[in-house]
């Protein structure tokens, strides 16, 4: 028996991961998977499990995959499941959404699930772990963050901006496996881009504390204000290392953690390096004109 939710998958040529995660969610009465013009096969892949594929053109600024198909897709129910194609839903996730999503006794709008990272083969048990993402919602009531308007080369696709709830929310009990980082390579390859997007949002300011007041929830606004707050520290890639492998006991995921903690402070250092670029860019840009 399907249970009554749309679940929105965001892809760009993920026949490799596609499978496993529509799969997770052949339990869902309405699949739809939003494609950026795929050439490996999503596509059919997609249609063979049954979901709906719709074509999305990004114009290079606002808006992103997610919040477009929120605005624009024709949904059957009225709760909504995100699920990226490197990631899969728990098999026990069929009972506690089917539960929300006929009665929901708990009151609440939208529920975060927390996830669990593979790196380099492993699941990583303290390093970015918890990781709390809001996933399931009445999609009415959901939208992505808008934080620029500017380009910001990091893809057509959400990967930092959270969604602000009109409503209250709670948590699942259930966790999501994310294969975000299979191998260094995936890491760096990701990271890359998610620096371009860091650097744009740096550069504007558009990361404030008013952007944070907007979060629900009040573990993400925190997250949020504590990193406000990081940017503003010197020494920032040694810190970042500091906060994943011993704040968050990284150092207990053995050598993968260890890894992990050292790729991260990279993350960081490239993040102050193309901030710094692309300001002087665009001060020679204007001095120019």
């Amino acid at each position: 028996m399907k249970i009554p939710v749309s679940v929105i998958v965001p892809i760009l040529n993920e026949a490799k991961n596609l499978p496993r995660c529509l799969k997770s969610v052949s339990w869902a009465d309405e699949i739809f998977v939003v494609d950026s013009g795929s050439t490996d096969g999503s596509q059919a892949i997609a249609e063979s499990y049954g979901a709906k594929v719709v074509q999305f053109e990004y114009n290079g600024a606002w808006p992103k995959k997610k919040n477009w198909a929120l605005e624009n897709l024709q949904f059957s129910h009225e709760w909504a499941f995100i699920l990226d194609a490197d990631e899969e839903s728990p098999p026990d996730a069929k009972d506690e959404i089917s539960e929300i999503c006929a009665v929901n006794k708990r009151g609440y709008d939208g529920y975060y699930i927390n996830r669990r990272f593979l790196f380099m083969g492993k699941w990583l048990k303290h390093a970015y772990y918890p990781n709390w993402n809001l996933r399931l919602f009445r999609h009415k009531l959901g939208r992505y963050e808008k934080l620029t308007n500017m380009p910001t080369e990091s893809g057509d696709n959400e990967a930092h901006e959270h969604i602000v709830l009109n409503g209250k929310a709670g948590c699942l009990g259930c966790e999501i496996l994310h294969y975000a980082f299979p191998t260094v390579d995936v890491f760096i390859e990701k990271h890359n881009r998610y620096s371009n997007w860091e650097a744009r949002i740096a550069l504007d300011r558009y990361l404030d504390l008013n952007s944070a007041s907007k979060l629900r929830s009040k573990k993400v606004a925190w997250r949020r204000i504590c990193k406000i707050l990081f940017r503003r520290l010197p020494l920032r890639p040694f810190l970042k290392f500091l906060y994943v492998y011993v704040f968050q006991k990284g150092f207990l995921d053995g050598r993968e953690g260890y890894y992990f903690a050292c790729l991260h402070a990279y993350y960081e250092f490239v993040c102050i390096c193309k901030t710094y670029e692309l300001k002087k860019k665009l001060t020679g840009l204007k001095a120019d004109g």
